[in-house]
């Protein structure tokens, strides 16, 4: 009966890679599948004789297969323009979590966002990173859902105010310059508005004084109330050489409640990088800034090489909203399929080591793609007429085998 096995351990391992290349043919479009290719390996009985020159005397009983190989080699990445798209370029999986607790590993990032706005995958498992609060991200914390709807940001109070703007050195000695006025924030998000006026004292040389609206001042009488002031010293040439006899901006308490004093720091750039000149243009202010923010809600977001899904906010702050973590292994060949895109670790593939893309030779995040399948359509039909083959041969050696025993008991009879 070897006669009949040995063949048919062939048609048993031709059946087996003719299922490989048709699993490899159907996940085509499979986002993040990774082509598998069987490994074979031969058969032999067991032997204690040899001949006569010592040689050990083996007989081939087939073919098995060894191993089921995964190609991890990255797919193109396709990009689609959808922030919840994710792909790792380089090495790593994406870490989820479905319902009942368990990690699963993914290349596919064709993530949606459920009803309570987190990033999942079509199948319900939940994309797990570090988790940020206030904008801060904290990498050493576990791992959690990444939400990305429904999000709100507090507001941000201002610390600094910077104003860019050039005095009329024709003005004559008591003249006033136009005034430069921006919005400033309190920590409820209130905006104040604060008014920063100019008076030549003498030839370059300005004072300044900055005022804020009275009525947002517990107490305050008058319309406006001085803030702030100081001596603006230019050299010839227009530069800002020194400023003397500065108050510091300080807003006392606030009539809405918020955190006061509102210190702020400027509004002239540093001693080093002025932003403030006098030249013969005419006065005027050409930017103002703060890095203060209203609160405000989600407008939109974006995922950075590094994993930080960075969320621009409809006060136009953007704050970090968590940090999509990246799991790589000792050996991504000892990895178990699950389906749906999933791999579980064993023995073989090591235990996951779990961090930031970008380092430990984890890949980078690349946001709005999708990593499409690794098939190559050319040599899965190549594969598919090496199997074809390979089945007819043993299927051709079973019918001749059949023919020799028939003929063989033909003979007995």
């Amino acid at each position: 009966m070897g006669s009949f096995s040995t063949p048919l351990s062939g048609l048993m391992a031709a059946q087996k890679q003719l299922q490989s290349v048709s699993n490899n043919l159907a996940n085509i479009d499979t986002d993040g599948y990774k082509d598998q290719t069987l490994t074979f390996s031969d058969l032999f009985a067991p032997t204690g004789t040899t001949n006569g020159s010592g040689d050990p005397l083996q007989t081939g009983m087939g073919v098995s297969v060894s191993s089921t190989d995964s190609n991890f080699t990255e797919g193109n990445l396709n990009p689609t323009g959808t922030p919840s798209n994710l792909a790792v370029s380089g090495s790593g999986f994406f870490v989820t979590q479905g319902a009942n607790g368990q990690l699963d590993y993914t290349r596919a990032g064709d993530f949606t966002t459920n009803n309570d706005g987190q990033l999942t995958t079509p199948n319900g498992e939940l994309l797990l990173g570090y988790p940020a609060v206030a904008g801060v991200v904290n990498t050493s914390g576990g791992l959690q859902p990444l939400q990305v709807t429904s999000v709100t940001s507090p507001a941000g109070a201002s610390t600094t105010i910077d104003v860019t703007a050039n005095l009329n050195s024709a003005s004559s000695i008591g003249g006033t310059a136009a005034s430069s006025s921006l919005p400033v924030y309190d920590s409820l998000g209130s905006a104040h508005t604060l008014t920063v006026n100019y008076t030549k004292t003498a030839a370059n040389t300005w004072t300044y004084t900055v005022t804020v609206p009275s009525a947002d001042i517990t107490g305050g009488t008058g319309t406006t109330t001085t803030v702030g002031s100081g001596t603006l010293n230019f050299n010839g040439s227009g530069q800002l050489t020194s400023t003397t006899g500065v108050t510091p901006i300080s807003i006392p308490t606030l009539a809405d409640g918020a955190t006061s004093p509102l210190a702020l720091t400027g509004p002239f750039g540093t001693a080093a990088s002025p932003t403030v000149t006098q030249t013969a243009l005419a006065s005027g202010t050409s930017a103002t800034s703060t890095d203060g923010f209203l609160s405000g809600t989600l407008v939109n977001y974006a995922v950075q090489p590094d994993g930080t899904i960075d969320g621009v906010f409809s006060g136009g702050n953007t704050l970090a909203l968590g940090q999509v973590a990246v799991a790589s292994f000792a050996n991504t060949q000892g990895l178990a399929s699950t389906g749906n895109n999933n791999y579980q670790p064993t023995t073989a593939s090591g235990s996951a080591v779990i961090g930031v893309a970008g380092t430990g030779g984890r890949g980078t995040v690349v946001g709005g793609s999708v990593e499409q399948s690794n098939v190559d359509i050319a040599t899965e039909f190549a594969k598919l007429i090496v199997a074809q083959q390979a089945y007819s041969a043993n299927a051709k050696s079973v019918t001749t085998f059949n023919q020799v025993s028939q003929a063989t008991l033909a003979m007995l009879q």
